[in-house]
């Protein structure tokens, strides 16, 4: 069967070579817009109307360190992680200076430049600062006020933006989808396209003529904006429209962020998220750009395709290999058969982006539950001996404690079920230990950090010939604490010196104090010296010796409890990850629960364009 294009009609099926590429090689450049498509509610990314704009926030971090500093707009700053330049307001720029530039080379094109370094940690502070002994071998650099400022100006798009779906893309970056409340304004600003003529079908085109005789086009109605000059070229198509109602809502949004935040953003706006960032890099500095559907071939056949994300490093090098290609034009002839014969099925991915097609949706991400958060340090010195990995131990407990604060703010029961630290020389895999973290009503540096402290012994252990060159500390399996958890302080607690029997289990910790949600405890019928607690969850019935002193034998109650109540928790973690090694807090064996398994075939290697990207 022929392959069939978006509009129905038959995808050419032969390679055409170098020939030239004509706008028939661009799909849907200018959709049917039914009755149908005005008056639904959501038609997705397939949706004729559909209207992406990408805002991005202009020298971002140079801006956030001019707010924070209070200085003029024209002075000129840079923002400096070490050696390196990472970013460059626009005064700066005029006399040159870019983020390729080394400090002493920017001092000289701008003697009165203004040099701020990223705020780092370092240890014994809880939070980062600006100091002035800043030292790569003991410091480790924060982007937290950074992140801080992102999410301001996410948060305010959302407030000023009542039916747009925002999605930030980065740190400086938000997609934003005007797709409803673009279609609302059109049907008021227009009010006769809200009805279908009598004896139309919901099918008929709104560009069609109705049953009144008169031409619903959007050059004879097109409203035109205050301050709009009559030489200013009227959009040709109802998308056209919609795109300029975008452009009203997106430039209101940045005259507020920059009246409240104190930030300029520049935006691009087209039918796609992929359009959509090309454009915002079209023009930068507080402007905004509009890409429409009869500009897309002129825009992107000339454009280096390598460029387009994704089809760089070894796919790109194959693809201009294999037809001899360097632009978007070259590559429009070739048809989507020949292609998936070459690069796989997955290559229609190809096919599409180079022809501006792109049905991504726009996705509110700060909805979604963030279930890790990472501190690293590649270390400028290696680590060779044991007692040196304490030190960044302390300074990356310090960035999961502020970050998971952060989190805490917003979302109150939020906690992570595991501590997981990982160490490595190089590229090479490396080694990772992990123990579950229970809750803290106080959380502080000193508690994450003895936790990791206890990590790093096991993972070192008694080797005295250390070569470690990147340090990892990271939260894991964040997720709503679940009521009645355990608290970190039974963990903490001093514990009974007496050994437990060698076959107890392992796990949690719980208040045998009583409570809804406790085990059971009671006398044992076997032997009036021994007390007992039934599990709530396999039911096990767990003896406890009792001891003359009290106080002893509530610690040695609290080691059994939380040893079998980690036994579960490992349990449940092996079904979540599967991890092939689990380490409990409250003991340096390791669970291992699984049946031994038989050897695995080994799968089969990459396909397609899969092979061109690592795992």
């Amino acid at each position: 069967m022929a392959s069939m294009n978006l509009n129905g009609s038959p995808r050419k099926s032969l390679w055409k070579g170098k020939a030239k590429a004509t706008e028939e090689d661009f799909e849907d450049l200018n959709p049917v817009i039914t009755y149908r498509h005005l008056l639904s509610q959501n038609l997705g990314v397939r949706d004729p109307l559909r209207v992406i704009a990408l805002c991005d926030s202009d020298a971002f971090y140079a801006a956030c360190e001019m707010n924070r500093l209070g200085v003029d707009t024209d002075t000129p700053l840079v923002v400096l992680q070490w050696d390196a330049l990472i970013a460059v307001n626009y005064p700066a720029r005029k006399f040159g200076i870019s983020r390729m530039d080394k400090k002493k080379d920017a001092l000289k094109r701008c003697p009165h430049l203004k040099v701020v370094h990223v705020a780092t940690y370092k240890e014994g502070e809880a939070e980062p600062g600006y100091w002035d002994d800043i030292d790569t071998n003991t410091h480790k650099v924060s982007l937290d006020y950074y992140r801080r400022e992102s999410l301001k100006i996410a948060t305010l798009f959302k407030e000023i933006l009542p039916g747009c779906e925002v999605e930030k893309a980065s740190i400086d970056e938000a997609f934003i989808d005007f797709t409803k409340p673009v279609r609302e304004l059109l049907l008021q600003r227009y009010p006769y396209l809200a009805q279908v003529p009598p004896a139309a079908p919901e099918e008929k085109s709104i560009t069609e003529e109705n049953a009144n005789d008169s031409v619903q086009s959007p050059q004879k109605n097109y409203v035109r904006k205050e301050g709009e000059t009559k030489e200013s070229e009227p959009p040709a198509t109802w998308h056209d429209v919609a795109l300029s109602i975008a452009a009203e809502l997106m430039g209101a949004a940045k005259e507020e962020v920059r009246l409240k935040l104190g930030y300029t953003t520049s935006a691009g706006i087209s039918r796609n998220k992929f359009l959509a960032k090309l454009t915002a890099s079209y023009k930068k500095f507080n402007s905004q750009s509009i890409l429409r559907n009869s500009a897309i071939p002129k825009y992107l056949k000339p454009m280096q395709f390598q460029k387009i994300r994704f089809l760089g490093g070894k796919l790109g090098d194959a693809i201009a290999k294999e037809y001899d290609a360097s632009t978007v034009g070259d590559l429009l002839t070739i048809s989507l058969e020949e292609m998936q014969n070459k690069f796989g099925e997955n290559s229609v991915w190809i096919y599409e982006v180079l022809r501006g097609i792109d049905r991504n949706e726009v996705k509110d991400k700060g909805s979604t539950l963030n279930k890790s958060m990472l501190a690293s340090k590649n270390l400028p010195k290696p680590i060779t001996k044991a007692s040196e990995g304490y030190h960044w131990i302390r300074v990356l407990a310090a960035e999961l404690a502020l970050r998971l604060r952060d989190a805490r703010e917003m979302s109150p029961n939020l906690w992570p079920k595991t501590l997981v630290l990982h160490a490595r020389k190089g590229y090479q895999a490396g080694r990772s230990k992990q123990a579950p973290f229970p809750f803290t009503r106080d959380l502080t540096v000193d508690i994450i950090a003895l936790a990791g402290d206890k990590l790093w012994k096991e993972l070192v252990g008694n080797n005295t010939t250390l070569n470690v060159t990147s340090v990892q500390l990271a939260f894991t399996g964040i997720d709503v604490a679940e009521a009645g958890q355990s608290s970190i302080e039974g963990f903490l607690k001093p514990v009974s010196s007496k050994k437990r029997p060698r076959d107890s289990p392992e796990v949690n910790i719980d208040s045998h104090h009583g409570g809804p949600n406790s085990d059971k405890t009671h006398p044992n019928n076997d032997n009036s010296s021994k007390f007992s607690y039934i599990c709530s969850r396999c039911g096990m019935d767990i003896a406890v010796p009792t001891t003359e002193d009290s106080n002893d034998h509530d610690d040695i109650f609290t080691k059994a409890k939380m040893e079998h109540d980690d036994f579960h928790f490992a349990q449940d973690l092996a079904h979540d990850s599967q991890p092939k090694k689990i380490v409990a807090t409250s003991s340096k064996a390791a669970i291992s629960e699984s049946k031994p398994t038989k050897k695995r075939k080994s799968p089969p290697g990459p396909k397609g364009i899969e092979k061109f990207f690592r795992k």
